[in-house]
């Protein structure tokens, strides 16, 4: 699987409309769910939970959770539902998921972590991969992140995913666990030196495809979250500079693109605006942006399914940025 670069797992935001609104900017980036808890899967509704189009595709699944045997289930059933990887979040910070055991807190519980990868490598034929933080608290020195991955490299993992920062469990907010903590790419850098065998991806303040670039001289591959969520059309920069692929759609054309998709949501129930709130950044430094995310926010909160108003909303959706000059 080519995991040059990726979209990262975001609670609230890679749900299934984003992603597929993503694929239609990108065909070349790998997707990831947002983080779905294994015990969720167990007992919930299975297919409102793991349901996708298959033209997501490729897409990861990451999972929550430090029970094995919950977890080597949930990585069957993901296999199940056509999911190309299986993911485990170790990387998550909130005191909400600290206090049902998964996440970061699990970096202080390695032989744990490994007792997990192990049945979970047991129970499915997808690559299983980690997506874990450099440290927490004050364990953020290298001596310890080397030997937590060679001990999940023990399990067989060929796979990581490192988001540069430490988590600072209880004392910080989700929100402030993405800013205060220092960025630290070197000790990054420094595992895919020392773990010549395993791929090495970095993740963390990437915000350009020219940043993409300059991390692809040090490792294997590069994960964006929020910059990606919030100025999505940097997408189109990462296939042209990085893919190679010069066929693009225009900002335009995408919402074109969407309509279809929009109407036989809406028909199903989907409300208007659980799909076209991740379109909110498209326009993003663009001519006119401002009055893309107003005709949104005024208009995309439609409640019943009739079609005729959703053509409508969505006929105003794809002339709004060409009115206002949007290039």
């Amino acid at each position: 699987m080519n995991r040059k670069v990726s979209v990262a797992p975001m609670m609230d935001c890679t749900d299934r409309h984003e992603r597929y609104f993503l694929r239609l900017i990108s065909k070349n980036v790998l997707l990831y769910t947002e983080m779905i808890v294994s015990e969720a899967i167990d007992r919930g509704d299975k297919k409102k939970l793991l349901s996708f189009n298959l033209n997501e595709k490729p897409v990861a699944l990451q999972l929550g959770g430090s029970s094995p045997k919950l977890l080597s289930n949930a990585s069957k059933i993901g296999e199940e539902f056509g999911y190309d990887e299986i993911n485990l979040n170790l990387g998550c910070p909130s005191k909400k998921v600290q206090k049902n055991k998964f996440g970061a807190c699990l970096i202080k519980e390695p032989n744990l972590v490994a007792d997990c990868l192990n049945e979970m490598q047991s129970k499915t034929n997808l690559p299983v991969t980690v997506k874990t933080r450099i440290g927490y608290d004050d364990v953020d020195d290298y001596e310890s992140l080397f030997n937590f991955i060679n001990l999940l490299k023990s399990t067989g993992i060929k796979t990581f995913v490192i988001h540069a920062r430490k988590a600072m469990l209880g004392k910080f907010t989700p929100k402030q666990n993405l800013n205060i903590p220092s960025l630290k790419y070197e000790m990054v850098y420094k595992l895919k030196q020392d773990f010549k065998d395993l791929e090495i991806i970095i993740n963390g303040g990437i915000t350009s495809a020219n940043d993409v670039k300059n991390h692809l001289n040090k490792v294997d591959g590069v994960m964006i979250g929020r910059s990606v969520y919030h100025s999505p059309y940097i997408l189109a920069d990462i296939e042209k500079e990085i893919f190679k692929n010069e066929n693009i759609l225009s900002r335009e054309e995408i919402i074109k693109e969407l309509v279809p998709y929009v109407k036989n949501e809406t028909k199903k129930g989907t409300r208007l605006n659980q799909i076209m709130r991740h379109t909110l950044g498209l326009f993003h430094g663009q001519t006119g942006s401002s009055f893309w995310k107003r005709y949104l926010s005024e208009n995309m909160c439609v409640r019943d399914a009739d079609v005729k108003k959703i053509d409508h909303i969505m006929d105003k959706v794809k002339l709004a940025p060409q009115v206002r000059s949007v290039g």
